[in-house]
């Protein structure tokens, strides 16, 4: 028996070595090894900076812009006008002095209307953007040294000049 039993612990070694054997030596390839990708944040702060960058560039172009070749804004030439021989003043034709031009308008827009509670009823407020600033103002309040607003609507605001006391009406676009 012990020929039997000596015999069955060879095979059974031989077998587990011959495994382990072939467990340490592999033929399989071995995978590429793992490289670390740029985070995503990386990348588009990448981007950020190429953006950045071109952005620049638009600031201090290299060329100058050429004028047009026609004016966008008109549907045509101008007709060539006539010279006319001046005629001589009569005395009693001598015309009134033209009425002094009013200045031009400021470029104002409404941004939008509010409404705060108050004890008689809602007061609003109108936001208007003009002049580089942001103006917050009630019925009475001047909006510029040059307007006061007289009634605020739902979507419109009434400006009144305070030089000439024209209106000047601001919509919500």
């Amino acid at each position: 028996m012990h020929v039997k039993r000596t015999a069955t612990i060879v095979v059974v070694g031989g077998a587990l070595a011959a495994w382990f054997a072939g467990a340490a030596t592999s033929n399989r390839a071995v995978p590429d090894p793992i490289v670390p990708q740029r985070p995503r944040i990386d990348a588009s702060g990448a981007d950020l900076a190429g953006e950045i960058a071109r952005l620049h560039d638009h600031l201090r172009p290299s060329t100058t812009p050429r004028a047009p070749a026609r004016n966008v804004f008109r549907y045509s030439s101008p007709a060539p006008v006539a010279s006319v021989a001046a005629a001589p003043a009569s005395a009693a034709l001598v015309e009134a002095p033209a009425a002094a031009k009013a200045p031009p308008q400021l470029p104002l827009r409404l941004s939008g209307i509010a409404e705060d509670p108050g004890p008689d009823g809602p007061i609003r407020v109108a936001i208007i953007s003009g002049e580089g600033q942001l103006y917050m103002v009630k019925i009475g309040e001047l909006v510029t040294p040059r307007y006061r607003v007289t009634a605020i609507g739902a979507d419109v605001v009434e400006l009144q000049d305070v030089d000439n006391q024209a209106i000047r009406r601001l919509a919500l676009k």
